[in-house]
């Protein structure tokens, strides 16, 4: 069976769990307990994408030509609000 790589964006949430998005497959969207369990699940839930979309005949791109990384930003709202507590 031909393997494809995607990309899976992990994002813990306020209640300890961990949300698991597949961008490259829309809707594919699910969650873990810990980090493991949310890649396991992303795993499953893009097959099972894959299989519908496939059955309807719609193509989706694997991310094997992907490249991704990560960047710092300064926050303006950080240096708004120490503008703000400043006494005049």
């Amino acid at each position: 069976m031909k393997q494809s790589t995607y990309r899976v964006i992990l994002r813990k949430e306020p209640e300890g769990t961990y949300t698991a998005m597949v961008p490259s497959i829309p809707g594919c969207v699910t969650w873990g307990e810990t980090i493991e369990e949310a890649i396991e699940m992303a795993r499953e839930a893009a097959e099972g994408c894959l299989e519908v979309y496939t059955e309807q005949g719609i193509e989706i791109p694997d991310d094997s030509d992907t490249f991704e990384y990560s960047i710092n930003v300064a926050d303006p709202l950080a240096n708004q609000s120490a503008e703000y507590s400043q006494p005049n």
